[in-house]
């Protein structure tokens, strides 16, 4: 996968070290000169473009017409907004995200304006722990569908109403499905028939929505 990152601040600078790492291939345009040189001491030195991620021509530098994802993270609002907007609507670039740093701009970052996915920090971190707090002991491993599924994973609590039940008695919600579960280290693939044990690894698909009743059923008893 080919990704450019428009800014090379903390958010920058790990975002690239993790795909790197993971075999992508990136470009990452930062417009300090002093960052650049500390940037070129961690990464190749053809990975590291000077300029702005405003200018077609850097852009068109760092390969924008061949980019799957554009990722803009500097800590100012208005370059990633306009940023993002160049990439999709002037080169048609697939997946654009872009960093919100103040949240009161938020309603800017739009797909109208380009922008697939708006990272708005304040807003996760505060929905993040709004959902920790509701779960219990439930682990979030990945969101699918832009947020509206959750891949999760909860043990089975001891005093939970789904101790020795086979899983079709469990009256899951409608959007919910069980995808494994581990026991003493060893992957099950659970039927209809497999029985729930206290302390088992639950991994399951749930809707946004459902992730609660998900935790009732795996929590204990109240």
């Amino acid at each position: 996968m080919n990704v450019i990152i428009v800014g090379g601040g903390r958010v920058g600078e790990y975002l690239a070290t993790l795909l790197l790492s993971a075999g992508h291939r990136v470009q990452l345009i930062e417009i300090r000169p002093h960052q650049v040189a500390i940037l070129e001491q961690d990464f190749p030195k053809e990975t590291v473009i000077l300029g702005s991620g405003t200018d077609p021509a850097v852009l068109e530098a760092a390969g924008i017409r061949t980019a799957d994802v554009v990722a803009v993270v500097t800590g100012a609002d208005e370059i990633n907004l306009v940023a993002a907007t160049i990439a999709r609507l002037e080169y048609q670039v697939p997946r654009v995200v872009a960093r919100v740093k103040n949240p009161k701009n938020a309603w800017l970052f739009t797909p109208k304006m380009g922008v697939d996915v708006a990272l708005n920090q304040a807003e996760l971190m505060a929905s993040l722990v709004v959902e920790e707090m509701s779960v219990g002991d439930m682990m979030t491993l990945l969101k699918l569908n832009k947020g509206a599924f959750s891949l999760i994973e909860e043990k089975v609590h001891p005093a939970s109403q789904a101790v020795g039940k086979e899983v079709n008695q469990l009256n899951l919600p409608e959007e919910c499905i069980l995808v494994a579960i581990i026991r003493n280290n060893k992957l099950i693939i659970p039927h209809g028939k497999t029985r729930l044990l206290s302390e088992d690894e639950v991994l399951a698909i749930v809707h946004a929505s459902k992730i609660q009743d998900l935790a009732k059923i795996l929590g204990p008893i109240k």
